[in-house]
């Protein structure tokens, strides 16, 4: 039986609708999370091998996450990912040919919620050679969100500190070094104590102040 071309298109309708609905459920959810650190969400361990798509206006980069490389690190990372956490954060301190920084949320409130949601360090393993991605810190035990992706071999400097990799770019590192860098590193690179203005108003500070900014579009688990 061949229905009404009418009747199609209200179906059709419907389901797009409905598909709407649990999108917006399904970000509306991972909002209220984000905004929670302590959820057990949060804590779910990372496959052995997960690969993460990070879509970028300089193009697509693809990181290949290994958990037994750093089991804590990778677990964060991970379960960020999974919740948008990175989803329209700015690529926000780019030192050309040597390393490039994001991981300051765009909500503020998120980013807020954050910044004091500390996990132990991992044990020192892999080098910090070009292409492997880390959580930078400040102070020991001191990771939250903030990554870095080495674009160089960083390992004289890096591997002492320790930031332990727990993962590396396998597509797309020649996008991550055509990230825009002018702002250099001071105020624009956000440093120390200047990233302040960042977690108060998130995206509104960067674009504001430095709208050259590249940004992470989306950031999904592939597998």
């Amino acid at each position: 039986m061949r229905l009404p071309i009418t009747l199609l298109l209200i179906t059709f309708g419907a389901g797009v609708a409905l598909a709407e609905t649990a999108l917006g459920q399904s970000a509306a959810a991972d909002r209220a999370r984000l905004l929670t650190p302590t959820d057990p969400a949060f804590t779910t361990p990372a496959p052995a091998v997960s690969r993460v798509r990070l879509d970028t206006p300089k193009g697509p980069l693809v990181i290949e996450v290994i958990r037994a490389w750093a089991p804590l690190g990778a677990d964060r990372f991970i379960n960020l990912v999974r919740h948008g956490y990175y989803d329209d954060a700015r690529l926000f301190r780019v030192r050309p040919a040597t390393w490039v920084q994001f991981g300051i949320a765009g909500d503020p409130k998120v980013a807020q919620a954050w910044r004091h949601a500390t996990f132990p360090d991992d044990p020192a393993g892999q080098s910090n050679v070009r292409g492997t991605v880390a959580f930078a810190f400040a102070v020991p035990n001191g990771r939250t969100t903030q990554v870095f992706i080495n674009l160089r071999d960083n390992a004289a400097t890096h591997d002492k500190e320790p930031f332990v990799p727990f993962g590396r770019v396998v597509e797309g590192i020649e996008a991550a070094g055509a990230f825009y860098s002018g702002y250099g590193e001071g105020l624009g690179g956000i440093r120390a104590g200047r990233q302040d203005a960042g977690f108060a108003e998130g995206n509104v500070f960067f674009d504001r102040e430095f709208p050259k900014l590249d940004r992470i579009r989306t950031a999904v688990v592939n597998r």
